[in-house]
């Protein structure tokens, strides 16, 4: 493995900070559309599942969170008309989640916003992952 450089730093950190900034700007956009980063992260996972929902148990995995916390999570989550379950059709203890009508609202404004800003970050962040060869 060949012996980094002092570019090869430079890049990696400024990497880390432009990541560090998206993740601050995703709390800040979660935070005024009324949800935590993990409901925003949660209300994502469940939309981009196979067919737009998900177990709780893939939940969990994708969030890394324990099952239990994950349960929590979904319960605050279905108060809050963001998200619906249901039994599963073959193992009713699997339960089944999908977005509220007003869960998807909420996730379409976050992902247009995001999307705009990933956009505007594309050439820095193209440029810092060709840094690293």
């Amino acid at each position: 493995m060949p012996k980094l450089q002092e570019t090869d730093y430079a890049t990696l950190a400024g990497f880390r900070y432009e990541l560090r900034k998206f993740s601050r700007y995703s709390e800040r956009a979660a935070g005024e559309a009324g949800l935590t980063p993990r409901q925003h992260q949660a209300l994502l996972a469940i939309r981009a599942g196979p067919g737009g929902a998900l177990h709780v148990g893939q939940l969990a995995e994708r969030l890394f969170l324990r099952p239990h916390s994950a349960s929590e999570l979904v319960q605050r989550m279905v108060e809050q008309d963001l998200v619906t379950r249901e039994p599963g059709t073959e193992d009713k203890r699997q339960v089944t989640l999908t977005l509220s009508d007003h869960g998807e609202k909420v996730l379409e404004y976050l992902s247009q916003s995001h999307r705009a800003e990933l956009r505007r970050l594309r050439p820095m962040l193209q440029e810092l992952l060709a840094g690293l060869g």
